[in-house]
């Protein structure tokens, strides 16, 4: 998923989207249908600028807004001499209000308006064909669960048609609070979405459909604020946490930015322990130290010499190196046998910061929760199924609360991975973190991310804000490496080394901004 240059600060719920167009028209005395084609202005400019010389457009009405936005994008359209046409794919004959009256003034310009049910069997498929850029106007905020038919029909034809595809505020189908998708949702290449940026297009099945997302204001920041509308996250990037990283003094010395040590790495696991000790020594940490089985020890050195390794047999040899830590990265490959569980155990035990991924959420998972503040669990969503007693696809139909009730009886900080990461804490909005690689979808990704963020507790000390930059800098760090090798091909390691540069544009290095200053 590609976004554009200026992103939203604030997501929003579809019903506190709803809440703020009625409040600009109730309370700001904005009329409805302004509303609405200044949305179809926006949503047209933004098709030329993608599109700049469409032949043939072909627009797909819904019933409500989202259509009314629709007949008034054919409208410009026609105004400018591109062959349009409209499907009303919801009868026309039910719409009111200011749908209605921009299916009129669509008809006034001479646009081609055709109703779904009376097209031939193969009639939708043929128009579609022949079309060069397809606008979804069909479904919009107000609807939730499966489409039915005829939608259901129309948006798996848009789907084989494979056509370049326009979304008006959401592809049709999808959540726009959720990013759940209970039926077939429509592939979009570019999503124009308005007043107010929907969470469901940054996680979940979002990033995978809604292609490269346009927020479009409309230009009512002024008249919104009044408005006591929350917002249900904040979206994030990695340029957007660069300056919460100090400036590194010429003078600086190892002990200043925190001393990690990776816990992990039961037999025949020894490359997650690597890894993650690997990706924290390259994410700035001072100190790096690995607790792992002795069998480790000499691949681990010999991999990465700058990591103080050291072989573990039983629980009670970790706590002395626990004692000397800043922070613990716990869980990489540590398995669920008794070795495991007593290195999870000591970990628990001590009171120091720590990140707990993988097998020592797994562990977790079988244990009575005791909330605490000061830990970070990192769990995709098989892990965080596990930490609830729940299916996958039930995390998956809702990120956001899932996220929010693993916060809540676990307590700390909960990052739940994948496409559009969320960062949850029990005080403050959640963040999502801006963005999809699908190169990350490969064993090992994981453990590179605790190492990262064990290294930027060190160094922040704040442990939401280090979880926040560590997600987006080992997305920017995938992002980059797929820059040069695709994704395909990607692997952990590839990102490991790609993690220098993403932390070289930070510019938080004081040598080099003296020399450039110079």
């Amino acid at each position: 998923m590609r976004y554009a240059d200026s992103l939203p600060e604030a997501l929003y719920s579809a019903d506190s989207v709803r809440a703020m167009d009625r409040y600009l028209i109730d309370e700001r005395g904005i009329d409805g249908f302004d509303l609405m084609q200044a949305a179809a202005r926006a949503g047209f400019r933004q098709l030329r600028k993608h599109w700049p010389s469409p032949k043939s457009v072909l627009v797909l009405c819904g019933a409500g807004n989202n259509g009314g936005d629709g007949y008034l994008i054919a409208a410009n359209a026609q105004r400018v001499g591109i062959f349009v046409e409209c499907v009303a794919v919801a009868p026309s004959g039910k719409l009111t209000g200011d749908a209605l009256k921009a299916l009129e003034v669509a008809k006034a310009e001479g646009v081609p308006v055709t109703e779904i049910s009376d097209l031939p069997k193969d009639g939708l498929h043929a128009k579609l064909a022949a079309s060069d850029v397809v606008v979804d106007a069909m479904l919009g905020t107000g609807v939730t669960g499966a489409p039915r038919t005829p939608f259901s029909e129309a948006i798996h034809a848009v789907n084989q048609a494979q056509r370049a595809v326009m979304a008006v505020d959401l592809p049709s189908g999808l959540n726009a609070t959720t990013g759940a998708g209970e039926g077939d949702v429509v592939h979009a290449e570019l999503t124009v979405t308005f007043i107010g940026a929907k969470t469901g297009l940054y996680t979940g099945l979002g990033p995978a459909v809604c292609g490269h997302v346009v927020y479009e204001s409309l230009a009512t920041e002024a008249q919104m604020q009044g408005c006591q509308e929350q917002a249900a996250a904040q979206l994030n990037v990695w340029s957007d946490c660069k300056a919460w990283f100090p400036v590194r003094p010429l003078n600086a010395h190892k002990g200043d930015f925190g001393r990690v040590l990776v816990v992990a790495g039961e037999r025949g696991f020894g490359g997650a322990a690597i890894m993650a000790a690997e990706a924290a020594s390259r994410s700035g940490a001072g100190l790096v130290s690995l607790a792992t089985r002795p069998e480790h020890v000499t691949p681990a050195l010999v991999r990465c010499p700058n990591v103080m390794v050291h072989g573990v047999i039983h629980g009670s040899e970790l706590a002395p190196l626990i004692e000397q830590a800043d922070v613990v990265v716990c869980g990489p490959g540590i398995g669920k046998s008794a070795w495991g569980q007593q290195m999870l155990q000591q970990v628990i035990d001590s009171a120091k910061p720590r990140v707990l991924d993988a097998d020592a959420l797994n562990l977790m998972a079988t244990r009575v929760a005791v909330p605490v503040s000061n830990h970070v669990l990192t769990p995709h969503p098989g892990e965080a199924a596990r930490l609830l007693g729940c299916s996958v696809a039930e995390i998956e139909a809702d990120r956001l609360a899932a996220t929010a009730k693993i916060q809540r009886i676990w307590g700390g900080v909960v990052l739940l991975k994948g496409a559009g990461t969320i960062v949850a804490t029990d005080s403050e909005v959640p963040v999502v973190i801006a963005g999809g690689n699908p190169g990350m979808a490969t064993g090992g990704m994981g453990d590179i991310l605790s190492g990262i963020l064990g290294a930027f507790i060190g160094q922040l000390g704040d442990i939401r804000n280090a979880t926040i930059a560590a997600a987006s800098a080992h997305l920017a760090a995938a992002n980059r490496a797929t820059e040069r090798l695709g994704y395909m091909g990607l692997v952990p390691t590839d990102v490991i080394e790609s993690l220098p540069f993403v932390l070289k544009e930070t510019e938080v290095n004081g040598l080099r901004n003296d020399r450039e200053e110079e």
